[in-house]
This record gives C-alpha cells, structure tokens and sequence, in this order.
C-alpha cells in the first residue's frame, strides 16, 4: 500500500514555544508509552498501560505497580513496582489473562509482592515502545527489557552483593514453576485469567539465565517448599548468586499458550543468538517501519508526539493468539475447544468499541493484518459456533450488539480477499437470527425479528441500545450479501 500523507491542521499559531516538527526520522521515539496512565479509577480516565511489545505482538510486558489481579496494573502517580509482567491485558474493565511476572532484588530475598517491591522514579525511567528501562532504588539494580513478538530479553545490572535475586512470580488460580539449576532454566505455567470459562487454559513460560545460580527456592505462596519443581495455588520460584559492581544478568523470556516445548521454539525462533542490543535494534525497526505507514507534517513536535502516540495504542489489539510449529505451520491455542488448532487466531478486543473506527482503519492502513484476523474469525465460529462480539481470550459476557456484522462485511467491501468469506457469511447470519453464549449473537432476537425493535418490558437490558445496534448491523449484512449475490 502506498504511504499516506496527512496534514495536521494547526488552529493556533505556532509561537517560539510550540517548537515545529521537521522531517521525521525514527517515529518510534515519537512514541509515549506513558501518555493515559495517569489513571484513576474512580473518574476512569487514562486506562492504559506502558506495553512494551511489537505490533499485534502476542505477548506485552509492563512494569507492575499493582497488585496480582489488579486491572490498573500500572498507574503513573504509584511510586513502587513490584514486578515486571507479562499482560494481554486489552483494558482494566477487562482485567488480564495468561500472565507471570518477573522481579530482580538485592539484601532479603522476599517473594510477596510487597516484600519485593521496591521505590522508583518516573526521572529513572526510558520508556519507548521497544525498550524499557527503570533503576529500581531499594534494591540498586537497573531493569531493561526489549520484546519480540512471543519473546523478551531482559538485562538486570546488580550491584556488588552477596545477595543478588530474581523472582518468578507465576501468580494465583493455579501455576507451576520448575527450576533447572544445570541449565540455567526456569520453565512454568499460569492459569490465571479474568474472563472465561476456558478450557485447559495454561500460559506456559521458559526463562534462560546466562549466570550460574547458587541458590534456588520454590514458593506455595509465600511458603518455603524443599522442591525445585511445585505445583499450587500460587507458585513461584527465586533464584540468587553473588554479583559484582555493574555486572548484567540476562534473561531470555517466552511464553506460549501451547507447550512449554512451543515457548522453547518461540524463543529459538525470534531471538536466535541475538544479544539485547540486536533485539532491541530489531523491535525498533518494526515500530519505524509499522508506524511509517502513516506520515505526518505541519504540526508541532508535541502533536506530532501525541499522533503517534495515540497510533501506538491502535496497533495492539486484538493481538496474536497464534504461534508457529517447528514444521512451520500455523496453530493456536482455542479457547474453545481447549486444543491445539490449525491457523490464525486473535484475541483481545470488542467490537462494540472498535468496529467503527479501528477495523475500518486497519482496512485502509494495514489491510494484511486484517485479513489474518478475518481468518482467525472463521476460526472463532469452527471451533465455538459464533463469532466473538468480545473475545478475552474467549467469548466474554459484555456489551451489547452483534458488531461483528460490520468487522466482517466491511473488510470485504473494502477489498480483502483471499480467505472464505462463504463461511463468515454464514456464521453472520447464524448470529443474526440467534442467541448465543455469553453476548454472542443476539439477545432479544426473536422480539427484534418479529417486531422490529427489542420492547423495554420484557426483562432485557439495554433494549433501544440493542435495536440500534441490530439495525446496523443487519445493513451491514444486507450490503455483504448483496456484494456476494446472495439472498438475506
């Protein structure tokens, strides 16, 4: 696709103190991860996390300064981080699924999330879309991190001590950690998510150590256990060695949703023998290409700052659920049938928010990507019977409408082509005239058929929010078939 070119439209004069954006190189650090975090609550503004991670990147890592299980996993006014996770998090409405969280600490070995917290400094802190990096300050040790898709690399700089940790925290509901002193290797599972019920749900995660470990524990909950391999409610694992002034300790992270062996070829396969910084140079080449897609001129450095930023975040979701075979071939985790599956899936994302302007620009911007997730959709409906109006990783109980009338016909009425559109067809029309599961197709379909309009006395929510909404989406259907010649 050709690049765009867009104008910011600038209302106010540009003064000696609204500096000008020239020719712009490395969009990436136009990026602020940062921006919307200052969030609270009780007034729901920002709501957002710094995701450190690639495009539609399976996996994203934040700095925790939340509790386990907390949706506001990161606010900008908190001044402790207790961890380093790995999130999938759409939204704190929607809370996470398929996380584990990583800690390096110095002194007393604590494995409690408040025990192992430690104060720090937004002044401390770079915070880019490929790279993040923070001075812990109770502990003296600096934190870097660089993602690949399914992947990250982390790099500890401890002080000198005798006493040098790091913490895996695999978090409650169920996990597993096994540490394997003569590999360097720590392998686990969590099974911790918000929104289900899904079945044989695991995140699997193997953590390679490029230092030798001369201590080793493993956790039920905060409980010393004699196992270097534990399953439990809450299991976690602490490693330590002693460490010279400005020595680095590096991590190599994966995950999958498949196999701990899975997470092994992810790892092989995205980061090779790369070292932090060529990890790092790579994560920046893939946000410079992805958001040079769009170029801007004509607006100050601080809108030019705020453009990208906000196009980060349209970037995300919904994110890869799908992980590639040592053939080479494309599977995923279903969330559905508790399988390994052939082909595409996606996770992550509600339709009622995003089908009037991110799908329509994923069309128009990035049309490659979209027609994967048009893919992973007749997945949805294969597997569970429905397409997804909110997956999270599966089908979740939340809002209203049958959006996916739009997300569908309107890709293909744009030009995707190229995947089975005959049966996507059917599956709209399967959700149209039905209702499913947990907000799929439609509640109050069969007043809707019949009357037109869903009545406000018959015990259904949201009744004119509905109507609207089926209304919509059964244009939305008739302009498909009828681009398909095909009867409604």
């Amino acid at each position: 696709m050709k690049r765009l070119f867009l104008l910011l439209v600038i209302l106010i004069p540009v003064t000696v103190f609204a500096q000008s954006a020239n020719k712009l190189t490395d969009l990436a650090d136009y990026v602020n991860p940062l921006m919307g975090t200052a969030s609270k609550y009780d007034l729901s503004n920002g709501n957002t996390y710094p995701a450190i991670a690639l495009p539609w990147g399976m996996n994203f890592w934040t700095p925790q300064t939340g509790k386990m299980g907390d949706g506001w996993q990161y606010t900008y006014d908190a001044y402790k981080i207790n961890g380093f996770k790995q999130t999938h998090q759409p939204s704190p409405w929607m809370n996470d699924y398929g996380q584990f969280a990583i800690m390096p600490l110095t002194g007393h070995l604590k494995v409690t999330q408040n025990g192992r917290a430690s104060w720090f400094s937004h002044k401390a802190e770079i915070v880019k879309p490929y790279y993040y990096s923070v001075y812990l300050a109770d502990h003296n040790v600096t934190t870097e991190i660089t993602p690949t898709e399914r992947s990250a690399q982390f790099r500890f700089t401890f002080p000198k001590s005798d006493s040098s940790f790091i913490v895996i925290d695999a978090f409650d509901k169920g996990s597993y950690v096994k540490i394997i002193p003569s590999q360097n290797k720590i392998v686990g599972y969590s099974t911790k998510y918000a929104r289900g019920p899904l079945k044989n749900f695991k995140n699997y995660f193997v953590i390679y150590i490029d230092k030798a470990f001369t201590l080793y524990h493993t956790y039920s909950d905060s409980t010393l256990t004699d196992s270097l391999e534990l399953h439990s409610k809450h299991a976690s694992a602490a490693i330590g060695f002693k460490t010279a002034n400005g020595e680095q300790v590096h991590l190599r992270v994966a995950s999958s949703f498949i196999s701990i062996e899975q997470a092994e070829l992810n790892l092989k396969r995205e980061q090779g023998h790369d070292t932090f910084d060529i990890t790092k140079q790579k994560a920046k080449d893939v946000w410079n290409k992805t958001l040079n897609k769009l170029t801007v001129e004509g607006g100050t450095v601080d809108q030019t700052k705020t453009f990208y930023s906000c196009l980060y975040r349209m970037l995300f979701f919904p994110n890869k659920l799908y992980e590639i075979n040592g053939q080479g071939k494309i599977m995923h985790y279903s969330p559905y049938t508790g399988k390994t599956e052939p082909g595409y899936m996606f996770a992550g994302t509600g339709f009622w928010d995003t089908f009037r302007a991110l799908y329509p620009f994923l069309n128009l911007v990035y049309p490659s990507i979209n027609k994967e997730m048009q893919e992973g959709l007749i997945n949805d409906y294969k597997e569970g019977g429905w397409l997804p109006e909110w997956s999270s990783p599966g089908y979740s109980d939340v809002m209203v409408g049958n959006n996916s009338a739009s997300v569908v016909s309107e890709a293909y009425l744009k030009g995707l082509r190229g995947y089975d559109i005959n049966t996507l067809y059917q599956a709209l029309l399967h959700g149209a005239n039905n209702e499913g599961p947990r907000a799929t197709g439609r509640k109050g379909v069969e007043y809707y058929n019949k009357l037109g309009y869903v009545p406000y006395d018959v015990k259904i929510n949201e009744n004119a929010a509905r109507t609207l909404e089926y209304a919509y989406d059964d244009f939305a259907i008739y302009k498909l078939g009828k681009a398909l010649n095909r009867p409604i």
